[in-house]
């Protein structure tokens, strides 16, 4: 029995013992004290029964003595899980102490202790938290910005304006007095002037770039005018219904510049012998666009009737696109601008115009700017978190969120619906729960869908509308409080643009701008323009998912813990929210393909930024396997546009098939580049060797094997 117990200290002490040192048996004193340390420990001996439970037992006996001599920290439930691995693959004498009912007696569950390492409590968490890069603190430089008097004192009373007019704009839009630009705006239009109007985005009612919003609010003003018949042309319409009210006559006629080109070529009963006004809304987008050649079919039907007109062009930012365009279709216009310290209207020669206002960048006063910078394995729910807080734990706040793609668009409306709705809806274009109603709003939706999305979102108190830039511009979306730009815009300008869906007509709205640690550049760009930016930490939008219990840790939350026992529970909060995402994306392979798909969309948007922000938005600089986890995907997929099947009906190559499979390698274009670079989040993106190194490793070691035969 001495002999036994003795192994069993030896066994206890694993890394000292050394199975080739040869002992010297021990004298009949020592013997006795070890029995006497040995009841001192209350260690029990069951009567031997067989060879191996007599080891069993002695190992278990053995780790007792262990954790008794040199006792550990005890570990929290997320800290067993996330080294279970770990204990797996101990020795077998562990793994029976492990799943041993007598070890759970032992050692009862203790509440995690905190180590501290450089001033720093020691955190375990997934891998949602790590490898990230290190966020720096956003020093935003300081600017003047660039302020615009939305309001004057000034009553439309004062304008020699119909009186119908005038009562119209009290009762139905509830307006009394004119803003700083109508002020100098309509006393010179009513001169009959040319004009380049640089009006501060959302200051004015009527002119705005959807041309079914604009033909609404004509449809208002022209209530007391029942002689004045206005019309729309837009594309999704029935071009036969759209000839019959030609036919009838339209006096003022709202229209975008493809559907209009088409009349013009198509329909004969189309006529301009009479126009005397042409506005163009936001004219520099529509060069930016591509519609400079349909312009230019616009412009010369209109001149070929020789009758003079007085032409405007209404934009937010003055541009050199704008200039040209001005140079082409107006006769000395008078640029007008407002803003702080400037109240004079501004006649130049519009070639100049552009190179003198367009540093700097006009918002509304009342908005409050902000941005956040997450890693982009964060994004997501990042994100979630932030529209949980602002649209399920407040009242009556409604976001919209840009996006760079609208396979992103509709990736984030199918997840969010299904992990963040509590009951969703698959009936209808509005998806809704208890709480949170999503929409989504994208150039590949019908028109119709377009049209239904808009009038809902518009008459909703609550909801979250995902778009891309279709919705940046002309948009008079009412009651928007938040402005989140999820991908960063091209440029300042469509910057200026999409935070001005809030804070319109003087009222209060907030934006926020999400950054990656690698695009903190892009604040200098916009305070090159005098815009400002506060910063919003990552970790306070994080620490929303605490008022939702869905996504809580595995462990009891006490609120009277340490800050970071907080900081422990907000992470794994994350992590469960993360996991969900990741659940969902994983589950079938519709919801992967539609990731995957989002995710290329995501890339493909990614490396179209002008070539002055590529020092800043470069595709080299992402981390493709943290993007992905962006989209829910565990790995970086690889051969992704091999992965995601085109429709045939869009392939030319369609009915070859086989034929070609067969075709010799082509040179890579710059979407399949992009492709070839996703890597998993754990890999550098290079690989050991290239393909094309392998095959030609591949193709001489067949011919030496032909070569060999042949000797």
């Amino acid at each position: 029995m001495a002999e036994d117990a003795l192994m069993i200290n030896i066994s206890s002490a694993p890394e000292k013992f050394n199975k080739k040192t040869n002992r010297r048996p021990l004298s009949t004193a020592e013997k006795w004290a070890q029995k006497k340390r040995e009841s001192k420990r209350k260690t029990v001996f069951e009567p031997q029964e067989s060879s191996a439970s007599k080891q069993r037992k002695i190992n278990q006996t053995g780790q007792q003595h262990t954790h008794k001599q040199k006792p550990q920290t005890p570990r929290s439930p997320s800290q067993r899980s996330n080294n279970r691995d770990t204990e797996e693959n101990v020795d077998q004498g562990d793994n029976s102490a492990a799943k041993s009912p007598s070890k759970v007696k032992t050692f009862p569950k203790k509440a995690p202790e905190e180590h501290e390492d450089h001033g720093r409590p020691f955190i375990k968490t997934s891998s949602l938290f790590r490898n990230n890069p290190e966020i720096p603190d956003v020093l935003s430089p300081a600017v003047n910005q660039v302020k615009e008097k939305v309001f004057t004192s000034n009553m439309f009373e004062e304008l020699n304006l119909h009186p119908h007019l005038v009562a119209t704009l009290h009762k139905v839009l509830n307006v009394t007095s004119m803003t700083s630009v109508q002020k100098k705006t309509i006393p010179l239009l009513m001169s009959g002037k040319d004009a380049v109007v640089r009006s501060q985005t959302g200051s004015d009612y009527p002119y705005v770039v959807l041309a079914l919003q604009s033909f609404q609010m004509f449809q208002k003003l022209l209530k007391p005018f029942t002689w004045i018949v206005p019309g729309v042309l837009m594309g999704g319409e029935k071009r036969k219904a759209e000839k019959a009210r030609l036919r009838k006559g339209i006096n003022v006629l709202i229209s975008t510049p493809g559907r209009l080109v088409d009349h013009i070529k198509n329909t004969l009963s189309i006529a301009f012998s009479a126009v005397r006004w042409l506005i163009l809304d936001e004219a520099d987008r529509t060069l930016d666009l591509g519609f400079e050649k349909d312009l230019t079919v616009i412009l010369n039907a209109l001149n070929a009737t020789g009758l003079a007109r007085q032409n405007v062009l209404l934009s937010a930012t003055l541009t050199e696109g704008l200039s040209r365009l001005a140079s082409i279709s107006m006769k000395e216009p008078v640029t007008i601008h407002v803003s702080e310290g400037s109240e004079e209207t501004v006649e130049a020669c519009p070639q100049a115009a552009p190179q003198a206002l367009s540093d700097s960048y006009v918002v509304p006063e009342r908005l409050q700017q902000h941005v956040v910078v997450v890693p982009s394995k964060l994004h997501l729910v990042c994100l979630a978190a932030f529209i949980l807080a602002k649209c399920k734990f407040e009242q009556r706040q409604k976001l919209i969120v840009f996006i760079s793609s609208c396979e992103a668009v509709e990736f984030l409306l199918t997840l969010f619906t299904a992990i963040l709705c509590e009951k969703p809806s698959t009936t209808s274009t509005k998806h809704t729960s208890a709480s949170l109603n999503f929409y989504r709003l994208h150039g590949n939706m019908r028109q119709e869908e377009r049209t239904e999305v808009f009038q809902e979102f518009s008459q909703c108190k609550t909801g979250i509308l995902l778009c891309t830039d279709v919705a940046a511009r002309g948009l008079d979306l009412p009651q928007v409080t938040w402005i989140v730009q999820y991908n960063p815009p091209v440029s300042a300008v469509e910057y200026v643009h999409r935070v001005g869906r809030t804070a319109r007509i003087g009222a209060q709205g907030s934006s926020l701008l999400f950054l990656t640690p690698s695009e903190m550049a892009f604040v200098d760009v916009l305070a090159n323009h005098n815009i400002s930016l506060s910063e919003m930490k990552m970790e306070d939008i994080l620490a929303n998912l605490m008022k939702d219990e869905r996504f809580k840790g595995r462990g009891k939350w006490d609120s009277k813990r340490s800050a970071a026992a907080f900081e422990q529970e907000v992470r794994e909060r994350a992590t469960v929210l993360q996991t969900d995402f990741e659940n969902y994306v994983h589950a079938n392979n519709e919801s992967l393909q539609t990731a995957k798909c989002a995710l290329q969309s995501f890339l493909r948007a990614y490396t179209t930024y002008p070539s002055s922000l590529k020092h800043i938005f470069h595709i080299r600089s992402l981390h493709l396997g943290h993007a992905a986890k962006s989209f829910g995907l565990r790995d970086a997929p690889q051969g992704l546009g091999s992965s995601i099947t085109t429709n045939p009906a869009n392939s030319k190559d369609s009915k070859k098939g086989k034929d070609k499979a067969k075709r010799p390698p082509k040179k890579l274009t710059a979407k399949e580049r992009v492709s070839n670079l996703m890597r998993s989040e754990y890999l550098s993106g290079i690989d050991g060797e290239s393909k094309s190194k392998k095959k030609r490793k591949k193709k001489k070691g067949q011919e030496e094997e032909e070569q060999s035969t042949t000797a």
